[in-house]
């Protein structure tokens, strides 16, 4: 060995690394060794490695995953930068996340919402009406209904500019989550469908007629979760059975309304036989 090979534990060392990282990057082709001897399989590596394996140690550090940083060492100064980007944004959108988190938690300890450990929401029975709706639906992943169905919001106003129509407006959610869900937004109408041309773009959704579990969220969208909580163990305390699809009416304007004092109607619809 030629002295400006380095053994795999002064290599480590020097770039703040561990052996078994090392390996790691080594077996995932990440950063390879320069040198590995035949017989006993010890790593050697050259001091002009020791920049791009202190590289890989920041931004891991900074939870960049191997495979992001294999296209930052790989790319030019355009692709590091887009790679990097996507990164960024991706940890904002963690940042968002665990800021809700910590604003649900922050409303179970200081809004009352907690008893005994149980949720506190009023939560009743209702004889909801038959409705027709006229929605505008579409397929996502659980964890991307918020931006789903505010999507299907705005095409569904779109398609309902000039023809008559009674608000509130609504969003329809399954009662049960799979790996694909079906979502849909919807307002009261009672206008021809796209099938003759008069509202293209939606479709028509009956909602029948029946006993419901109804809650009124005031708060703000994200502290949905709270009262659906609520509702469903209301609902299996009473061995009901929910079904059909989860009703979100919103009775106050998101653009005008301060979200702490968002108004929403939960409606989860739950079968008949079991309250004969």
């Amino acid at each position: 060995m030629t002295r400006d090979l380095l053994p795999i534990g002064t290599f480590a060392r020097l770039c703040r690394l561990t052996i078994k990282q090392l390996r790691h990057y080594d077996e995932s082709g990440l950063l390879r060794p320069a040198s590995v001897d035949p017989v006993t399989g010890y790593r050697y590596y050259a001091r002009d490695q020791v920049r791009e394996a202190m590289a890989i140690a920041l931004l891991r550090r900074l939870d960049v995953p191997l495979a992001a940083i294999g296209q930052v060492l790989a790319g030019d100064d355009s692709v590091r930068a887009e790679v990097l980007r996507a990164e960024q944004s991706r940890l904002e959108d963690r940042i968002a996340a665990q800021r809700r988190s910590w604003q649900l938690l922050d409303r179970l300890l200081t809004g009352g919402l907690l008893a005994d450990g149980l949720l506190q929401q009023e939560v009743g029975l209702s004889r909801e009406p038959a409705r027709r709706l006229l929605v505008r639906r579409t397929t996502c992943a659980p964890e991307e209904i918020g931006a789903a169905i505010t999507r299907c919001v705005g095409e569904l106003m779109a398609a309902v500019t000039g023809i008559g129509w009674t608000p509130p407006l609504r969003g329809l959610f399954p009662v049960d989550l799979g790996a694909q869900v079906r979502v849909a937004a919807g307002v009261e109408s009672a206008e021809p469908t796209s099938v003759d041309g008069s509202v293209p773009g939606t479709d028509v959704e009956h909602l029948p007629a029946g006993p419901a579990a109804v809650a009124v969220h005031v708060g703000p969208y994200e502290h949905l979760a709270l009262t659906y909580q609520a509702v469903f163990a209301w609902i299996h305390e009473r061995g009901l059975r929910p079904c059909g699809n989860a009703i979100e009416a919103y009775l106050t304007d998101p653009g005008t309304t301060d979200p702490a004092q968002l108004v929403t109607r939960i409606v989860v619809p739950v079968d008949d036989e079991e309250l004969s």
